[in-house]
């Protein structure tokens, strides 16, 4: 018998996302329970020993970090996303760790108190970038034309340039070709676009906005949200 399956989620972590999209490519039905991590509810911390998100609850057994969960749903469900071959799954999983320094830096470019700092985090995130744009061919994923984890890793943090380029011309992708392409074709995929509430601009906006940093005091007057253009 199958064990029941539930994602718990958090609106804005980008690391949440990851899981959605690895469940949205291998069709696994799932149910989602959204927690709000500034007041913990006490059965998540029984749960979730970091008292952090995401945490995938199979049947009584709850796995916690993104990384573990993504290779348990390889071994258990269908639809690989990890290559066959052993060589190329170990050079995919080291990408897949880069995903998460990008996020980091990305934390610190969001978090930066001042305009200086701000420039130099940018600085930062791009020399990111442009080490992908040397690894990216003429595919349209990051290994040629099939959709794989490292995908399902990066399209979290290009998503956050969706908001900050609404903000502000930062120069993070300028020049990068590549890694721009493969951007957009993310931002179209239905698993991506799945991974987040049909609200999370305005409150990524909002939690930028609370940050009271450099990039907040960029932000629009508090009250007036940014939204896509239509």
């Amino acid at each position: 018998m199958t064990q029941p399956i539930t994602l718990i989620s958090h609106v804005l972590c980008p690391y949440v996302q990851r899981i959605a999209i690895a469940l949205a490519e291998k069709d696994v039905a799932h149910d989602c329970i959204t927690v709000d991590l500034a007041r913990k509810p006490d059965w998540f911390l029984a749960l979730s020993p970091l008292g952090r998100t995401p945490v995938l609850q199979v049947g009584e057994a709850a796995l916690f970090e993104s990384a573990a969960i993504l290779e348990y749903l390889e071994e258990t469900q269908p639809g690989p996303l990890h290559p066959a071959d052993p060589v190329e799954r170990a050079r995919q999983r080291a990408w897949i760790g880069f995903a998460s320094e990008c996020l980091n830096d990305i934390a610190d470019f969001y978090s930066a108190p001042d305009a200086g700092t701000l420039e130099a985090k940018a600085a930062a995130l791009h020399a990111r970038f442009r080490v992908l744009e040397g690894q990216l061919g003429s595919g349209r994923w990051f290994a040629g034309d099939r959709f794989s984890l490292v995908d399902a890793c990066f399209a979290p943090v290009f998503r956050y340039f969706e908001t900050f380029d609404r903000i502000g011309d930062f120069g993070c992708l300028d020049g990068l070709g590549r890694v721009m392409a493969w951007r957009r074709s993310l931002a179209i995929r239905p698993s991506v676009r799945a991974a987040v509430a049909d609200n999370y601009d305005d409150l990524l906006a909002a939690f930028l906005r609370r940050r009271g940093g450099a990039l907040s005091r960029r932000m629009v007057p508090a009250g007036i949200a940014i939204r896509h253009s239509a």
